[in-house]
């Protein structure tokens, strides 16, 4: 997430488009998908960010909507460079408290 955060903060990330069928889709999803990011869009330092609910994470009246697919819940967040480099740090910070584990 940091190095996505810093990514977006240098404009080194395309801004999201839609799939072909109109579906939004993000930049960086986990393994458990409630929850993924995209870049709507960037512009000299500033932009949007978008942030993807999805399953148990989606507001509880879209829970269960049958209808709802992965992702397409969002919030979007105006940013800039500073906040996003600041924010990257901090992630980086509380990161450091748990060790790698390597197999």
């Amino acid at each position: 997430m940091p190095t996505w955060l810093r990514a977006v903060a240098d404009g080194r990330r395309p801004d999201a488009k839609p799939d072909p069928g109109g579906n939004l889709v993000p930049d960086l999803s986990f393994v458990e998908p409630v929850l993924a990011v995209s870049q709507v869009r960037w512009h000299a330092g500033t932009g949007v960010l978008r942030v993807h609910l999805s399953l148990e994470a989606a507001p509880p009246r879209r829970r269960h909507d049958e209808n709802l697919d992965l992702y397409q819940h969002v919030i979007e967040i105006e940013t800039d460079r500073a906040e996003l480099t600041r924010a990257a740090g901090e992630w980086d910070q509380r990161l450091a408290q748990f060790p790698l584990r390597m197999r």
